[in-house]
This record gives C-alpha cells, structure tokens and sequence, in this order.
C-alpha cells in the first residue's frame, strides 16, 4: 500500500560537485513540494571579466570548475574568436579536440566509478570501494592518470590550462610526446572494455520520462566544439542566437536559474548528445551502446552515466584517429592567429561533460565590457525537478530511505556541477 505522507529533506546531496538540498513533501497522496534547492552563493566570474583585457578571458574563466576547465577556455576562446574575427588554423582546432577528449575522459571516468558506481557496489563512497573492490578502482585511477596526462602534454596542465591561448597555443607537444600518449591509449582498451563489462552488469533504475534533448551537432563528426544548436524535439538554432533556446528565468527556491525551450525544461548532457548525435558515433561507440543496451532516444535519466560509457569508448578512439592526423602532418611551432579587429561581439560554445556550455563576450577596443555565461548544469536543473515530480509517485510504496536514496540517484545521474551553475547577469559596483 503506497505511503500517504512523507518528507525528505536531504541537506545536501553526496558525492556531487557543490552544494545542493533535496526537499520532497506529500501529504494524503499528493505531492506538494518537490524541489531541487541550489543553495550556492553566485561566483561573480562575469562581473570579474569585465574590464580585462580579452587574452586574459581563458584564464580567468577556467576557474570556474576544476573539472571543466578545458571546456571553459575553449568555449571562452571561441567566443573572443569570434568577436575579434579570428580563424583558427587546422593544427589548432586539431590539438583542440584532442585536448576536448583528455577532459571528457577524465571527468567521465570520474563520475561513472567514483560517483556513481558505489550506489551500485554497495558501499557509501569510492574510499570503502577501495577496498572491496580494488581492482576497478585502480583500474579508474589509470584511466584518470592517462586523460591528465594527455591534456597536460597539449595544454599544459588539465587544472587549469596554461597554453591555450587566443587563436592558438603557446606551446606544442613533440611527435615523440604524442606517439607515446597513442601508444598508452592503445594500452588503454582493455581497461575500456572492462568499464563496459562492468556498467553491463549494473541494473539501472526503471524510470522513464519522455523531455527535450539538446546538444550541439555537426554532420560530419560527434560534436564537442562549435557547431550548432540540435534538439530532439526538431530545430537548430546558431550557436549565437542561444539565449532563445536557454530563457533563463529566476525560481524562488534557488541560487541558480532555470532554463526552457520547447517545452517547461530540456535536458543537456552525455545523454542528450547520444540521443542527438547517434549517428555520429564511432563504430566501436556503437558497438558499446548495443552492449549497454542503450539506443535512441532513451528517456531514462540515469541512464546519462551510461552514456557517459559510451562517449569513453568514443574519445579513446576518436584520440587515437586524431593523433594520427596530427602526426601524418607533423607538429609545426605555430604563432597564435591575430585579431583581425579589437571591437565585437561573439558567443563560443562547447559540449563539455555536463551538457552544453556557451560564453557571449562584448569586447571594445581588446577589453572586455560584458560577459554571460550559462553552465549545463543550471540547464538541467528545472529538468531534474520535473524528473523528481514523474519519480515520486512511481515509489512511494518504498521506505522513506529508498526514496531518499532514488531521489539522490537521480540527481547524481546528472554529474552536476552546482557550484558553477549559480551566476549572476547584472552586477554594479557603485
């Protein structure tokens, strides 16, 4: 018989990036409250850019998230790029893909075993799963040593890039350095068939929920920078003209705003560029998602992880293809690209781990005047809600504690990263 009342209030949510607090109220059957609290203070990063010089853009905002920080520079550079009518040159958008993969990898990795995989495993965090189960941890901490590694070879470091600059890099890795990174990657796919022996054996939660989708897309590739704008409920839209896809609006409960488009919330994220961008897929990606028992278009948010698994198996693939073009051309010591004015406007934007990312500088005279910044995971916020409010009637014949657990599930399902979802549009100093 299904419980008439409960209450779940979880101050806060484990083993997510940030702070967030889960409330649930029901009251004779009926769902009253369902909320998702971001409880965060905004970080200001746009009000710190303005008046800075554009170079200093990527730095500065690679802060935002210490597991994004590639995908920040990149989308900070594209958008700089593209007010100043600077092109990049093949090597550089090259270097940058590769580059892109090492974080998606890291933080994929990341999520799927540290995160996620404990609630499956039975233990409360990845430090008892050390124990009882050593070998898939050691077997995630290689992988995440790899990925670190191939973005420190191309950029410097992954916490926080120091060689990406505007319109190209400051520094280059040698052929020997990437024919040793090709070589590792190689090294790397049985520990990459292991992950998807294990995420075989888990069973996800049972919970469908039909949203719209979007991600960026190309035709031609599985797309992480640039682009455009793609849903699945049909449309693309310009990566400039993505304010009328996000309409960011204020909610009472939260420090972070809400976005929708087509319909009331959208979700971004490794699900939403599989649902999107099937097709683009290597074929080993595809092979791992029949073996995952994914397809298009799958509407169970937990499933987000799984997909997480798949775009592993495609960014160690992808790397190795995008090695090869690199070494058939040989690394050249290139200039960055120069501005070919001082003065515009320009959005940059990139799929990082958590969903798409967008950037919109206003520059005049090579400093910064204005800056937005909309974060995936403040996309996905009125989407976990409306998640939350399908999921709680479908359980609540279960233990207070089980649905407290399926609640905190869901939202890790998402990988959110709630410290960067707060930020504020309009800031004076008087």
């Amino acid at each position: 018989m299904a419980a008439k009342n409960l209450k779940v209030d979880i101050h806060h949510i484990t083993r997510v990036e940030g702070h967030g607090n889960i409330v649930v109220d029901v009251q004779n059957g009926e769902l009253k409250q369902c909320e998702l609290t971001i409880v965060e203070t905004p970080r200001f990063f746009e009000a710190m850019l303005r008046g800075r010089p554009y170079l200093e853009a990527s730095h500065i905002t690679s802060r935002i998230c210490g597991i994004c920080a590639v995908g920040h520079a990149t989308a900070s550079l594209r958008a700089t790029e593209r007010a100043l009518d600077i092109e990049p040159t093949e090597q550089t958008v090259l270097l940058r893909k590769l580059n892109f993969h090492g974080e998606i990898l890291d933080s994929h990795i990341l999520h799927a075993y540290m995160l996620v995989a404990p609630d499956f495993l039975g233990v409360g965090s990845v430090i008892p799963l050390a124990k009882t189960a050593p070998d898939v941890v050691l077997r995630a901490l290689r992988m995440k040593k790899l990925s670190g590694d191939l973005c420190k070879a191309i950029c410097g470091r992954h916490t926080h890039p120091i060689a990406l600059t505007v319109g190209g890099f400051t520094h280059y890795p040698s052929n020997d350095e990437l024919v040793a990174l090709r070589e590792r990657l190689e090294a790397m796919r049985p520990d990459v068939d292991a992950t998807v022996e294990l995420f075989q054996k888990l069973s996800m939660p049972d919970f469908e929920r039909d949203t719209e989708y979007i991600a960026l897309h190309k035709d031609e590739e599985y797309c992480f920078i640039d682009g455009v704008i793609a849903s699945t409920d049909g449309g693309t839209w310009p990566i400039k003209h993505y304010r009328s896809v996000t309409n960011e609006q204020i909610v009472e409960h939260s420090s972070a705003k809400h976005t929708h488009n087509k319909r009331d919330a959208y979700m971004v994220g490794a699900l939403a560029r599989f649902n999107v961008n099937y097709n683009q897929l290597n074929s080993k990606a595809k092979a791992a998602a029949i073996a995952l028992g994914i397809k298009p278009k799958c509407t169970n948010p937990y499933m987000n992880t799984v997909a997480q698994v798949v775009e592993i198996v495609h960014c160690v693939e992808d790397s190795i293809a995008l090695i090869d073009k690199l070494l058939a051309r040989g690394i050249r010591q290139e200039e960055p690209v120069p501005p070919g004015r001082l003065s515009g406007e320009g959005v940059g934007a990139c799929d990082v781990p958590r969903g798409t990312l967008f950037h919109n500088y206003v520059i005049e005279e090579g400093k910064i005047v204005g800056a937005n910044c909309i974060i995936p995971t403040g996309q996905n916020l009125a989407n976990i809600e409306a998640d939350m409010r399908g999921l709680v009637p479908t359980i609540l014949d279960q233990p207070q504690d089980k649905v407290a657990q399926a609640l905190e599930m869901l939202v890790r399902a998402y990988d959110p990263c709630i410290s960067c979802s707060a930020h504020m549009l309009d800031v004076k100093f008087v």
